[in-house]
């Protein structure tokens, strides 16, 4: 994954909480113990967090806590998840094929970062507009990539987003595939390289 995905992600989740900024945002988002604002303050945090461990070069930023303020007004937390998109992008983009980032599930690349964020944004847009009430259908394709990057041994013929969604634990997938209690990415490169 790379830069452009980050982007399509970030204008999809800007589309729709933009067009939800009149709505209650101290409501509970879908799925998570945070409300509506507090999960766009959290993705617009990790987003500049994942920019900032990829352009660590592999150390581990113990004494960097990004963070964005829930109370801020709905503009303002678009706005940073607007920013932090667009650094996370910077970064991928201008990071070369070997450079590795420290993350907690593992060690991953520019790819890695691209599609983490990418997860972030759909997902969590997602709680945000079912906390809100509001529909949110992200570009299949795009989900796609992140299963295949992040989830490779998800299972396949299903429709990607409810994949992306069940791989995530917010719902089952059908009566074989019930809804995950714990779950975890696989952010190291997919080629094995350290």
């Amino acid at each position: 994954m790379d830069a452009d995905d980050v982007r399509q992600a970030a204008a999809a989740s800007r589309a729709l909480l933009e067009h939800a900024e009149r709505r209650d945002w101290s409501v509970a988002a879908h799925g998570v113990d945070m409300t509506v604002a507090e999960v766009v303050a959290h993705v617009g945090a990790t987003l500049l967090g994942f920019a900032a461990d990829l352009a660590a070069g592999g150390a581990t930023l113990d004494a960097l806590h990004t963070r964005f303020d829930p109370g801020a007004p709905p503009g303002a937390l678009v706005a940073g998840v607007v920013a932090g998109s667009e650094v996370l992008g910077a970064v991928v983009a201008a990071s070369p094929p070997e450079a590795r980032g420290h993350h907690a599930f593992g060690s991953a690349d520019a790819s890695g970062f691209a599609a983490m964020g990418v997860l972030e944004l759909l997902v969590h847009t997602d709680d945000a507009a079912r906390g809100l009430g509001i529909g949110f259908e992200p570009d299949a394709h795009l989900a796609h990539r992140v299963l295949h990057r992040l989830f490779p041994a998800t299972p396949r013929g299903s429709r990607s987003w409810p994949t992306l969604r069940w791989a995530t634990g917010r719902c089952a997938l059908d009566a074989d595939h019930p809804r995950l209690q714990e779950w975890r990415w696989h952010s190291a490169p997919p080629d094995g390289r350290p």
